[in-house]
């Protein structure tokens, strides 16, 4: 008799709305956000304003897209849509640290539709998509030794490290990494690693050392070398001495493949180390 007034009970709850009681809540992630792409076009981008645009670049390059459809809502005329455009593609490849490291351009083309403005992207890429997806993540420079140590024990020729906070002393962390690494592991005397900074301004988010020398990546558009964003560490050699700690000074420009010994920094671009000249006559 109890059994039969306790089911009895439970139906007129779940009829009277008590299932509620019995309600959980469920999120799921999905592999994009809903908010960056259209429901009715698959694979087309959709951005209702700048940052939307800056996002959507970010998310192309992370997967290494070369071409994408991207739907431009909210905006009023062809030169705002050119102008906003051009400031998100630039933003995007000379002051986000994937942008400077990956993209070595991206065009843009617009027309206008009913209600939107469809836009043909293309991106250029200096990296490959493996190098993409081996970009590490950590949150401070603090982990760089521990990073390197595991890179050399697999073999690696290089490593690219995406940092999420750059503090003040972030560099001086990353020159005491790299020597005592190289210290430790008896690496003094292997031809000198590259050390390498993005983006070009503001704070560094992405760090790539090259552990075998070697040539450094063309620099992106507007730059010039290692002033411009691609600066190699400094490391207070005296000039027309060859660096100690294994680590090419900014002002270094030798060739990374020769033996540390044979090194000799290039001063301002064009004086050269008097002790490497040949004898006149």
């Amino acid at each position: 008799m109890k059994k039969r007034i306790l089911s009895l009970f439970l139906s007129i709850c779940l009829l009277a709305g008590c299932a509620s009681l019995l309600e959980r809540e469920y999120s799921t992630v999905e592999p994009h956000s809903s908010k960056f792409w259209e429901r009715e076009a698959a694979g087309t981008l959709r951005a209702e304003n700048y940052q939307d645009i800056v996002n959507d670049l970010l998310i192309l390059i992370g997967q290494h897209t070369e071409t994408a459809m991207l739907r431009l809502y909210n905006m009023e005329g062809d030169i705002t849509v050119t102008d906003t455009l051009e400031r998100a593609t630039v933003e995007v490849q000379q002051e986000t640290p994937m942008g400077a490291y990956a993209v070595e351009y991206i065009t843009t083309s617009s027309q206008a539709q009913r209600g939107y403005y469809e836009v043909e992207l293309q991106i250029g890429y200096r990296r490959t998509a493996e190098q993409i997806q081996a970009v590490v993540n950590t949150t401070s420079p603090e982990a760089l030794y521990s990073l390197l140590e595991t890179a050399l024990d697999e073999e690696k020729t290089e490593l690219a490290v995406r940092i999420g906070y750059w503090g003040q002393n972030g560099q001086t962390q990353v020159e005491e990494a790299v020597t005592r690494i190289r210290e430790d592991r008896g690496l003094q005397e292997t031809p000198l690693w590259q050390v390498i900074y993005y983006p070009q301004e503001g704070p560094v988010g992405l760090v790539e050392v090259l552990l075998e020398g070697g040539e450094m990546p063309e620099p992106p558009p507007g730059g010039e070398g290692p002033e411009e964003g691609e600066a190699l560490l400094e490391d207070g050699t005296e000039d027309g001495a060859a660096p100690e700690d294994g680590i090419l000074s900014e002002e270094g420009g030798a060739d990374t493949g020769a033996p540390e010994e044979a090194v000799s920094p290039v001063l301002d671009g064009d004086e050269k180390n008097g002790e490497n000249l040949p004898p006149e006559g």
